[in-house]
């Protein structure tokens, strides 16, 4: 039995695309619902569905970054109001999509498809970054604001006192079971918030998400060791501990 993930913010659409998929496609079976990215990537690493619909505008990590690390393992569906550049990545034949507000005879059209490609797997397509690019550059000029101002200060309990801690000076976060441990460049603290709420807050060109448990400084990696399975260590400058880097992740750091 085929397996699929639906990642969309909005639950009446999310009813909806399992309502017709459950008649258009019986034998496909819905193993999980994500409301944004993020957990779109969890799921996926629990489940490894064969199909993902992944909703182009989700808040925090939205659809095309979630693409970008499950696309070469999956087949995605993108769920877009942007019909541009949904045409232009079927076109080149990276990914699928449907417009909203869908018709039964449009995802008719995507399952015939998906059912094709699932029957002969064919490698990724070459154009897929590109248009993941294409997508993510409209995605910035429809919102039409400005970004919302990134963390600056991390507030941490040190001792009796309490430590307002620059983000650049921020080595790695991890996550300790209710707490995140920050390593910063005079130390280490334990904060009540959590990974998954530090990840929506940090600004995403210094700051990446490698694993579940762990962000990292960008400016502070070194090296990174490729593993098997497509896993992977980073090396820190001037530290002996070792980061992980599950397979979710990896895509950050092909081009090192």
């Amino acid at each position: 039995m085929t397996r699929a993930l639906i990642a969309d913010d909005e639950p009446l659409l999310r009813e909806r695309l399992r309502s017709l998929l459950a008649r258009l496609w019986p034998e496909l079976a819905i193993v999980a619902e994500a409301r944004n990215g993020r957990e779109a990537i969890e799921l996926f690493d629990e489940h490894r569905p064969e199909v993902v619909f992944l909703d182009v505008h989700m808040p925090g990590v939205n659809g095309i970054e979630a693409a970008r690390a499950l696309a070469r393992r999956t087949q995605i569906v993108f769920v877009t109001a942007y019909e541009q550049y949904a045409l232009q990545a079927f076109e080149h034949g990276a990914i699928d999509y449907l417009v909203k507000p869908f018709e039964e005879a449009r995802l008719a059209e995507t399952v015939s498809r998906l059912r094709d490609r699932l029957a002969r797997p064919e490698p990724p397509a070459a154009a897929l970054e590109s248009v993941l690019d294409g997508l993510a550059a409209e995605l910035q000029r429809r919102a039409g604001v400005p970004a919302a101002a990134h963390l600056q200060w991390i507030k941490a309990s040190v001792g009796t006192s309490v430590r307002l801690i620059p983000v650049e000076q921020v080595i790695y976060l991890k996550s300790d079971e209710k707490y995140t441990l920050v390593v910063w460049e005079g130390g280490e603290a334990l904060i009540r918030k959590t990974i998954r709420e530090l990840a929506d807050e940090l600004d995403p060109a210094r700051f990446a998400q490698v694993h579940r448990s762990v962000i990292v400084n960008l400016h502070q990696v070194a090296q990174v060791d490729r593993g098997l399975n497509e896993t992977a260590e980073l090396r820190l400058k001037g530290r002996t501990e070792m980061l992980p880097v599950s397979r979710s992740y990896l895509h950050l750091f092909r081009q090192m």
